[in-house]
């Protein structure tokens, strides 16, 4: 009997391995919320159609374009009904049902022999399923020119999946160093690898303004060029010689603003642009001086500026008509919900010197020059709201008391943000101490020179917006995170990418993935896999777990 026992329960083990080995196999990032893993395995191939239900035409055009590099399948997309009934389809369907369980961006996916079907509440969640699709054919669907000899198979499984928070965000600076319209799209793409919906284009900044307004064009003449000394450290760059042209930098067209919004939309990534103010701002004063307190024209500076002293002149009206004009032209560049100010780091030495800062903060009764910045915040979000658009600042819009309705991101740890959720504001969380992608991620002796700090791959995995010291009734307040990559040290598309990944997957796990599913041992070994998908991304990262 105890021999016919053992045999059983060898039989059993025997028979529960197999059945969860071909999980061991799928390398899903972000993990999904629930998955199943079945007997069998979809195969694609050639005469694979693209079938879209209600509405879903455009997602299963974009899903097509995704496959067909490597494959080299010109996969028919239909919409007729009857074709759901024939094998060997991929089925992609707006299914309202799933509202309340998955919500707009969650979705189901099904994969079995015959077919594949992704279903969700909405498109952004349909297209979140297609990139959960995509890691789980075989890592050569990355590939930008026809792969043979390849079985592009998929797996058999059930996937719930949905998001736990709704802003999962990147940011680019493109001021201290420009990047170019391609990389940006690229940038993008990995966004959207990462169910990621959120780029925020940090546009300008004191070593370079990246964006033509026409009204203002000497912004693009002058503020977006500074001299070259890129063969010089950062922090001890030297100022222009006399009558030495600045040849280094670039900006970004109307033209080129709206392809790339259009692109980013297609994935379902809302474009958040930043335009400082008051501060970070000296690079306007290269074309327009009189928009400061001492009307001195300065040059775009080359390297490190610091103290940021040289700011908008807040008691001079001349200073919110050009404010409002820029918006003027941004709100109709950029359809997305909120419009990013900065606010950060004005440092206020010539405003307090300043005759006209002084007579605004006796004429509107204000104690100091924290609650003229506090004026100036709130008249610029007034002018913001009449646009329709919401303002966004970093922390410091908190000083001198904060604007009706804005969102606080929380850079300088998480203070700035909890005191936001708690006077009811929306907040997003992007600390330094966990987020902020241009510190090193390894070895100092060994890693390309960075700003400082230390923030590798497991401290990015451990990141959660909500901290714990935060009320349970203000929870609802924190929209969720975002990593941010300053470039003063970062000047090539291939640092940029080294920079960001694969801390972008650890972060993306942490604004996804349920808290309690997220588990470091299990990430390391699916980024294992991801790592090869990377490769033939032809994508350049960091290699390591620490």
């Amino acid at each position: 009997m105890a021999k016919k026992l053992s045999m059983l329960l060898l039989v059993f083990s025997s028979f529960c391995f197999v059945q969860h080995l071909p999980a061991n196999d799928i390398s899903i990032v972000p993990k999904p919320f629930d998955m199943k893993v079945q007997e069998g395995q979809f195969t694609l191939t050639a005469k694979t159609a693209i079938v879209a239900e209600n509405n879903a035409k455009e997602t299963a055009d974009f899903l097509a374009e995704m496959l067909e590099p490597a494959t080299g399948y010109k996969l028919k997309v239909t919409s007729k009904a009857g074709a759901i009934f024939k094998p060997g389809k991929i089925i992609l369907k707006i299914n309202n049902r799933y509202m309340d369980e998955l919500g707009k961006e969650g979705y189901r996916l099904g994969v079995d022999k015959k077919n594949i079907l992704i279903e969700a509440a909405a498109p952004n969640g349909l297209f979140y399923g297609c990139q959960t699709l995509r890691q789980l054919l075989p890592v050569q669907i990355e590939s930008k020119e026809i792969i043979d000899a390849v079985e592009w198979t998929v797996a058999a499984v059930e996937i719930k999946d949905k998001p736990r928070y709704k802003w999962r965000g990147m940011h680019l600076d493109v001021s201290r160093h420009f990047f170019d319209k391609e990389f940006v799209k690229r940038y993008i793409d990995l966004i959207a690898m990462h169910k990621m919906n959120v780029f925020h284009w940090h546009l300008t900044d004191d070593n370079g303004w990246r964006l033509e307004i026409k009204r203002y064009p000497k912004l693009a003449e002058k503020s977006a060029w500074r001299v070259d000394r890129e063969d010089q450290p950062w922090r001890g760059r030297t100022p222009p010689k006399p009558g030495e042209k600045a040849t280094y930098g670039g900006y970004y067209t109307h033209e080129d603003v709206k392809e790339i919004v259009t692109y980013a939309g297609r994935r379902h990534i809302t474009v958040v642009p930043e335009i400082e103010m008051p501060g970070h701002t000296s690079e306007v004063f290269a074309a327009y001086p009189e928009l400061s307190c001492r009307g001195k024209q300065l040059y775009v500076q080359p390297g490190l500026y610091w103290p940021n002293v040289d700011v908008f002149c807040a008691g001079n009206e001349q200073t919110f008509e050009f404010l409002q004009r820029v918006i003027d032209e941004v709100v109709e560049l950029f359809p997305g919900p909120y419009i990013h100010i900065g606010g950060d780091e004005a440092k206020k030495t010539n405003w307090e010197a300043c005759p006209k800062c002084q007579a605004r903060i006796k004429a509107e009764g204000l104690k100091d020059e924290h609650e003229l910045q506090s004026y100036f915040i709130k008249r610029m979000e007034k002018y913001i709201n009449s646009k329709g658009k919401r303002l966004i600042g970093w922390d410091e819009i908190l000083e001198g008391g904060l604007a009706p309705s804005a969102t606080v991101m929380s850079w300088r740890g998480m203070k700035g943000g909890i005191e936001a959720a708690k006077m009811g504001h929306d907040v997003v969380m992007t600390p330094t101490d966990y987020c902020y992608f241009d510190y090193y991620q390894g070895d100092k002796k060994v890693e390309p020179v960075a700003i400082g700090g230390y923030i590798p791959l497991k401290k990015v995995y451990q990141f959660d917006p909500r901290p714990e010291s935060l009320p349970l009734d203000k929870h609802k307040y924190i929209l969720g995170g975002q990593a941010n990559l300053w470039t003063e040290f970062v000047s090539t598309d291939e640092h940029a990418e080294y920079m960001v990944l694969p801390r972008m997957s650890a972060l993306s796990e942490a604004v996804w993935s349920p808290k309690e599913h997220r588990n470091w041992e299990d990430f390391t070994l699916r980024m294992k896999k991801l790592y090869p998908r990377f490769d033939w991304m032809k994508v350049n990262y960091r290699k390591g777990d620490e």
